[in-house]
């Protein structure tokens, strides 16, 4: 009888994105790390696809909202021989037109399809920004910057439009992200090998894991620079270092003591960040600058204030914050969105319209300097369009990670079980003491994340216990 050739078996490639039917037999390094990434994505996808959807409508604003409220926003065609309307008469217009309302701020056109915008504040607190025809210095209209799709995606954004809770789950999963990308970065590299034996094998999934890795490669580095660059905004980090450098003379925003900080127009990006809501001099450790009340009555006009400050330099479009009171002034703020070193203000009396005082960049403390180019990069605008296309790539590519990587779990997940396919391993803490030196200090860097971290430590083992004991039952 003629023996039958053997045939030999195509050697087995081990698939280390699947989960063993048994557990390790010691807690390798890299199902840890791939665990916490895996638990961490509950969290962190949801929250990043917000920020990264956000982020974008954000980075669009001007595009988008000319086009969804037009007849409001765009100017209407200048007529034969018609001069612009001086901004004065344009606030009497306001005024005439909201008798109740408050003017606040004025924003200078930004272009010659564009309109000047003044900021009202109503009875009840809500703010409208009315924009006025700069050539006839009709009222065309008020948009309340709340409720338009821009208003809508900062205030997700930021807070989740559910005040301190949802700014803390914003916080907490920002920081969480943070993990992501340094879990992520160390699963790129110490995978790649896997991952290419695994295409060569013809593995399911293989590409979709491999093109995660590669995007998720480049999205880390921008990742990690807007979440740190947006920690200043939180309300428990951002509050929290605020204080304590303000305890040693120093500050995250600009110490500049305004004449008003808020409202001010949510359409309007000359404005630095640091006359937004709240600044140091709100709390009373800067001096106020004051006008100098004159015999008669007011003699400066928010254009006196405006030619006042082109003469100092300052870059149109300008932004220019009324007196809040009578001894207050009118302080403009020179248009920065390009170049966050040019933001500058200075403070006109309302009286004889001399300047009080000049405030910019080279005046904020060091700390303030390096979070204000910060923000420029985390909203797109330092490095003009290299900064914006930048900004929206990384979000696009944010979102592709928060697609990509569920879609893999998906596809590698039990069929016939409801187990969520988790990786097996522990944190081996207590052995690598470099490990723990890195978790400890990123927990105390990070308070929200260390506070939840110690939950997730006690959760994760008592989950592994129990794995071992189902295990352990079923053989």
């Amino acid at each position: 009888m003629r023996a039958r050739a053997r045939v030999p078996r195509r050697p087995s490639v081990p698939d280390p994105t699947r989960p063993s039917a048994r557990p390790a037999s010691r807690p390798g390094l890299f199902r840890a790390v791939w665990r916490w990434h895996f638990f961490a994505s509950f969290l962190v996808v949801p929250v990043l696809l917000l920020l990264a959807t956000t982020g974008l409508i954000y980075l669009f604003r001007f595009e988008l909202e000319p086009l969804l409220h037009a007849d409001v926003m765009t100017a209407p065609a200048r007529e034969a021989g018609q001069q612009p309307a001086t901004y004065a008469a344009q606030q009497a217009a306001v005024e005439a037109a909201w008798p109740d309302a408050t003017v606040t701020s004025m924003v200078e056109p930004s272009g010659p399809d564009r309109n000047t915008v003044f900021s009202v504040v109503l009875d009840d607190g809500s703010t409208r920004d009315v924009h006025v025809s700069t050539w006839g210095g009709e009222v065309l209209g008020a948009v309340d910057p709340d409720t338009t799709l821009s208003g809508y995606a900062v205030r997700l954004h930021g807070e989740l439009m559910s005040g301190r809770l949802g700014d803390a789950v914003i916080e907490l999963g920002a920081c969480w992200a943070v993990v992501m990308a340094l879990t992520g970065y160390y699963l790129f590299v110490r995978g790649r090998r896997a991952r290419r034996r695994l295409a060569r094998a013809g593995r399911p999934g293989a590409r979709l894991r491999s093109r995660h890795g590669l995007v998720g490669s480049v999205v880390g580095v921008g990742l990690l620079l807007l979440l740190v660059s947006g920690l200043p905004w939180t309300g428990l980090w951002g509050d929290r270092v605020q204080a304590l450098a303000s305890e040693r003379g120093s500050s995250l925003w600009s110490t500049d003591p305004g004449a008003i900080s808020d409202p001010t127009s949510t359409l309007d990006e000359s404005l630095p960040h640091s006359h937004r809501n709240d600044v140091p001099w709100a709390m009373g450790d800067s001096e106020v600058p004051t006008s100098t009340p004159g015999t008669g009555d007011a003699v400066a006009s928010i254009d006196t204030a405006v030619g006042v400050a082109a003469g100092e330099g300052l870059r149109h479009p300008m932004t220019v914050a009324l007196p809040a009171e009578e001894d207050g002034v009118f302080s403009v703020i020179g248009y920065a969105f390009d170049a966050p070193s040019d933001e500058r203000t200075v403070h006109v009396d309302r009286y004889g319209g001399e300047v009080v005082s000049t405030y910019g960049f080279d005046d904020y403390p060091v700390l303030a300097r390096v979070v204000s180019q910060g923000i420029g990069l985390h909203e797109g605008r330092s490095l003009g369009l290299w900064s914006f296309w930048g900004a929206a790539l990384m979000c696009v590519l944010v979102i592709v990670s928060c697609v990509t990587g569920p879609l893999m779990w998906w596809r590698r997940r039990p069929r016939a079980s409801r187990s969520l396919a988790a990786p097996r391993g522990r944190m081996p803490l207590r052995t690598t003491p470099l490990l723990a030196a890195g978790v400890v200090a990123l927990g105390v860097f990070l308070p929200l994340f260390g506070l939840s971290l110690l939950l997730v430590l006690v959760l994760d083992a008592t989950a592994l216990r129990l794995g071992r004991r189902a295990d352990r039952v079923g053989t």
